[in-house]
């Protein structure tokens, strides 16, 4: 069998042409923290915000090459902001992003920078390569013909178009793009190496060895030579020369799995089944979660006795890839050889039900009933297996017409790595449930400030927030969505204080307002609520008491739903199947809160965070469209609102429309929210299907 396809790219980083090495006094101050280079940035006028711009590309150009990437795109973000026309710096951040997985930011910072400089050769090749990730080919290849019309004596695009011709099975094609970069870089392993595997593709297999042999030559340390040859070697049934190019391979590098993948199936081929299991062993230790190592283990397992093993495995296949038919028909083939015939039973089932026309299954379920004394459903699986071997005979020159129809077929068979295994290209999963949940809602809290957020020119700034800060008269009183930093044991002092206060003048809403804050910290939340009411009481026309009494009573919700299991909370999963869903079908009441929020808005409505706390509300009752609305209108009034463009970003991937979704969820990252690129991480591959 043919090997995966790794295509691999130059890390983009390394593609900043025409860029110095930073000079030394850069390199010794690049580590200045952020919130120092912000107030740099506010402080500089005339010249000096013009050394300001060229330091700021500087520091986050070295960010990029220590790969700091979230960082760099800080620093960036700063450039930008004094200058938006620096098409260098969004050309930075777009490297950034891109290995972040963040290919739709990506794209659009290319494009950006593009558009300022429409003669930036380096962009258009970017631009392609993220095109050609986002499955975009025509494009990606418009793109690079760009680059290559600018700068034919480039030789990079001619690489990386060769990569996308591959991509889109233009083999011949590719092969001409890198005998065109060979001539000017002939000391590129990975360019004999794709140019290998595109006359593979080609079955010239004599011209397939010819590079790959060069590729060795030319890198005798490079491990991915070895692993192209020797996997061409074992598709041609030369075992012992395959051994040799992946024990060659894995000397090169002991944590690369394919070769010990490969060599497993060496072995098992050869076999010997001890050593196939020790080298899926090591697969498995560095990557626990690979499924496919598993299923091949489980059947090298089941072939050697070891039954209660092999369903481990085979368990852990249908855990990491639950939509993966093959797990479910030999797992039930384990069963019945354990003797246990109805979890046999089931897993049939669940093969029929994942694929209809599988009439194996059809046909070993029915043997199952039989034993189980069920003789009518067993004949009843045995006449609907028939009518399938029929059609599937009758279909035989229909390419399209499943494998898995077919009762000459081995299903036990080990799986090479390319095996499109989860129903797309094989993917990596954790092992751990991932969720991401909403950001959180805002409400004014007590916290020791740590930031410099006050100097951001392009902070959310209105009067009457403004007004109510200073009239409050606490210098701890913050409006934000964090937790507060402030210990508990700080916080029972300074609610004692206010309660004593609140004795002296027990109607000075002011007071009250802060001791709600106070009780909601320690988690009395009838009590907070109580006592904001007794301050709207005082003070009914004050939006930001309706707010925090909104924000209180949610919380209240969710700490009850904390005790009681039956709750609906927005997560995504890293399971590629159930990426977004429910844990269950109850939906909480926010009702209360949501009052709230609308009594503020038309108290207020210029203030964005009414709306985002609202959007949050509605999405945690199940009410995405109108989720959706109120985080676009926080976006409306505040452009530069992170949170909102996070969890609007998930809204739109629940509601299926993951490319906007993912664009959303990268503008959040631009503006500082750091857990949307391990979100875009999970979606990379997502976008375009």
């Amino acid at each position: 069998m043919l090997p995966a396809q790794k295509i691999r790219f130059r890390r983009i980083s390394y593609y900043i042409s025409g860029l110095k090495e930073t000079p030394r006094c850069m390199r010794k101050i690049r580590s200045i923290s952020l919130s120092l280079l912000l107030v740099l940035v506010l402080s500089a006028e005339g010249a000096f915000a013009q050394f300001n711009k060229a330091y700021f590309y500087f520091v986050g150009r070295d960010f990029l090459i220590d790969n700091r990437y979230k960082e760099a795109i800080e620093t960036l973000n700063i450039l930008l902001r004094v200058d938006k026309n620096a098409y260098e710096g969004y050309f930075l951040r777009g490297i950034a992003k891109y290995n972040l997985e963040d290919l739709l930011g990506a794209e659009q910072d290319f494009s950006t920078a593009i558009e300022k400089n429409p003669v930036f050769t380096t962009a258009y090749q970017y631009r392609a390569i993220t095109r050609s990730r986002l499955g975009n080919y025509d494009d990606a290849l418009k793109d690079f013909q760009e680059a290559i019309d600018l700068r034919p004596d480039l030789p990079g695009p001619y690489y990386s178009r060769g990569v996308t011709y591959l991509l889109s099975q233009q083999f011949e094609k590719a092969i001409q793009d890198f005998n065109t970069f060979i001539r000017y870089e002939n000391k590129v392993a990975d360019a004999y190496i794709n140019r290998g595997t595109a006359y593979l593709y080609l079955k010239d297999t004599t011209a397939a060895f010819d590079n790959y042999n060069q590729a060795i030559r030319t890198n005798r340390e490079y491990p991915d030579g070895y692993l192209r040859r020797g996997t061409l070697y074992m598709a041609q049934n030369q075992y012992d020369l395959a051994l040799e190019d992946f024990n060659k391979a894995i000397s090169c590098d002991s944590t690369y799995i394919i070769p010990y993948f490969n060599r497993a199936l060496v072995y098992e081929h050869q076999q010997q089944p001890a050593l196939a299991i020790k080298d899926f062993d090591r697969v498995i230790e560095i990557d626990s979660t690979n499924s496919l190592t598993y299923f091949n283990r489980a059947i090298v397992r089941t072939q050697i006795g070891d039954y209660n093993r092999a369903l481990d495995d085979y368990n852990k296949v249908a855990l990491y890839s639950p939509d993966n038919v093959l797990v479910y028909f030999n797992r039930a083939l384990l069963y019945s050889h354990l003797g246990e015939l109805e979890a046999a039973l089931q897993d049939y089932s669940k093969a029929i039900e994942l694929y209809p026309d599988f009439a194996n299954a059809y046909l070993n379920r029915a043997g199952i009933k039989y034993l189980l004394r069920d003789e009518e459903g067993a004949k009843q699986d045995r006449n609907i297996a028939d009518k399938k071997i029929a059609e599937y005979q009758a279909k035989l020159s229909d390419s399209t017409f499943s494998i898995y129809a077919d009762t000459s077929r081995r299903f036990n068979r080990l799986l090479s790595f390319d095996t499109k295994f989860t129903g797309s290209t094989f993917r990596k999963i954790t092992g751990e449930s991932t969720h991401i949940t909403l950001r959180p809602l805002y409400k004014f809290t007590i916290e020791r400030d740590t930031s410099v957020q006050r100097l951001d020119p392009e902070r959310y700034y209105l009067d009457r927030v403004e007004q109510f800060l200073t009239e409050i008269k606490n210098p701890l009183l913050r409006l934000t969505n964090a937790e507060s930093n402030i210990p508990t044991d700080s916080v029972l002092l300074i609610d004692n204080h206010i309660a004593e206060q609140l004795m002296r003048n027990p109607k000075d809403w002011e007071s009250l307002f802060l001791r709600g804050i106070t009780q909601s910290l320690i988690k009395q939340y009838t009590n907070s609520v109580n006592t904001y009411s007794t301050a709207i009481d005082q003070n009914p026309s004050n939006p930001f008491l309706y707010l925090n009494r909104s924000t209180t009573q949610a919380e209240m919700t969710d700490f009850i739903s904390s005790i009681d299991n039956n709750y609906q909370r927005i997560t995504i999963e890293s399971d590629p199947v159930a990426r977004l869903r429910n844990t269950t079908t109850r939906i909480f009441n926010y009702d209360d809160a949501i009052a709230d929020l609308n009594k503020a808005i038309k108290l207020f409505p210029e203030f964005a965070h009414l709306y985002y706390n609202r959007g949050n509300l509605m999405a945690l009752s199940g009410k995405y469209p109108e989720a959706y609305d109120d985080y676009s209108r926080a976006i409306e009034l505040y452009p530069n609102f992170g949170d909102a463009y996070y969890n609007r970003g998930l809204v739109q991937i629940y509601m299926k429309d993951t490319r906007k979704g993912c664009l959303d969820i990268s503008k959040a990252g631009e503006l500082g929210v750091k857990e949307a690129y391990m979100t875009l991480q999970l979606y990379a591959t997502d976008i375009d299907e």
